[in-house]
């Protein structure tokens, strides 16, 4: 009623006034920080939502490595951002792009001894942490530096280690004696560590035999849980593979890189595999091969007692005369036919034709799905590839293909795989994650 005793009708409200709290957190998880702010500003309503913890479980947190006015407030706003939020944290990924000198990496060193401490003082819901490619073993980093940072992170996994279930320091560069210093602080005051997911792939420096390191092996037996293991191949012997197999009730991948920098010449036996894959009956092996590409090195590490899932074998733009992919093609990978899914090559193999090969290979492994080469390859090598596919002697499900050409033009390459892209388009588009080029190679 009004003051004259007529009914008034009420005001029309907005849609987003009655909106139910959960599509609200919905729309804020879609903001960025800036518009989530300014949004908290309209009413009570809409600043409750911003604190829903809901919106706050996953951050990426990068800092840039080269001085910048723009990036300047950078640090500062991480600090504030985990002093405000960081209770509500469960992932969260650290990223320090390529850090252009010494005053950056002290800067970085510095907010992190902020960050961590906080964060452990105020979080106990976090289960995933990384933290990559930190390369700590470039001259940017300062001894001092470098032990003040490794120090706090230690620090923190003591305080949060029983909480951690994925863990990745990649890239981290460090000495054995400094990685196996962070992995034992998992297990502080405990035997074990509950951690399934572990990435240490260049956790240590180039050219260190971690295989030879009884350390190493004590800190890997803390962890009881494992699920996915990623790491190098100098990291690989016959007492780790022990040593996993006595908890590996629940190891179901690894990962295994072996670089050409890294030490990989040891001896590992057989039957070390065959009982890690008879006390993890569901594990898959991943292989990834930068750059150690002759059949000799190869024909040591994959043993046949290996549950090879996938191979991946790149060897940049090198290019060796004396060295010869076809062994590896018709004598080794075929081993692992049965077990064998994901196939990734990359080599210049300008010296030997090994279209033949390759085909044989992938009708030789009929559960590989996934096929990706870039070499030199005849343009008909794909159309023999999708005949396979139509006569349901192949089952692909991924097929990309560059072929390296020694011309600047590729007219005729592409109008030849425009022809079979036609004949073969119903079996493509129905089938196939498909994508083929020609690729000058000069």
């Amino acid at each position: 009623m009004d003051e004259d005793g007529e009914v008034t009708q009420p005001q029309e409200q907005s849609c987003w006034a009655t909106l139910p709290d959960v599509c609200l957190q919905r729309v804020f998880w879609w903001l960025g920080d800036r518009d989530r702010f300014r949004a908290a500003l309209v009413c009570r309503k809409w600043n409750h939502i911003m604190y829903s913890a809901d919106l706050w479980r996953y951050r990426t947190i990068t800092f840039s490595g080269r001085p910048s006015r723009v990036h300047a407030p950078e640090f500062e706003s991480a600090l504030w951002y985990i002093k405000k939020f960081g209770r509500y944290l469960e992932r969260l990924e650290i990223k320090f792009l390529n850090p252009y000198n010494a005053v950056l990496t002290k800067k970085f060193q510095v907010t992190m001894r902020g960050l961590l401490s906080c964060l452990g003082k105020s979080n106990n819901r976090l289960r995933s942490l990384s933290i990559q490619h930190l390369e700590l073993d470039r001259l940017v980093w300062r001894n001092s530096i470098r032990g003040s940072l490794i120090k706090s992170l230690s620090f923190f996994l003591k305080k949060m280690g029983k909480h951690l279930d994925h863990l990745s320091l990649k890239g981290a560069r460090l000495t054995v004696e400094q990685g196996c210093h962070i992995l034992n602080s998992l297990s502080y005051m405990r035997n074990e560590n509950l951690a399934s997911e572990l990435n240490i792939e260049d956790f240590f420096s180039h050219h260190l035999a971690v295989y030879g390191s009884s350390q190493f092996n004590k800190a890997m037996a803390t962890f009881h849980n494992l699920t996915f293991l990623t790491l190098n191949y100098n990291c690989i012997s016959d007492e780790l593979l022990e040593t996993l197999s006595e908890n590996a009730g629940t190891l179901r991948t690894m990962n295994i890189k072996c670089h050409v920098h890294d030490p990989h010449g040891q001896v590992v036996w057989g039957m070390s595999w065959a009982k890690l894959a008879r006390q993890a009956s569901n594990l898959k092996v991943n292989f990834f091969f930068e750059r150690v590409m002759k059949y000799e090195c190869l024909a040591r590490i994959l043993l046949q007692e290996i549950p090879v899932r996938s191979i991946s074998l790149r060897s940049c733009y090198f290019s060796d005369p004396d060295w010869s992919m076809r062994p590896t093609l018709t004598d080794l990978l075929p081993t692992f036919r049965n077990t064998l899914q994901k196939l990734t090559f990359e080599f210049n193999n300008n010296h030997e034709s090994l279209d033949e090969q390759l085909h044989l290979l992938i009708l030789a492994c009929r559960k590989v799905f996934y096929f990706k080469i870039w070499a030199f390859l005849d343009v008909k090598f794909v159309e023999r590839i999708l005949k396979s596919q139509e006569e349901g002697q192949c089952s692909l499900r991924t097929l990309k293909v560059r072929i390296y050409t020694n011309r600047y033009e590729t007219n005729e390459e592409d109008r030849t795989l425009r022809e079979i892209y036609r004949k073969y388009r119903k079996l493509i588009d129905s089938e196939l994650n498909y994508f083929v080029i020609a690729y000058p190679m000069m």
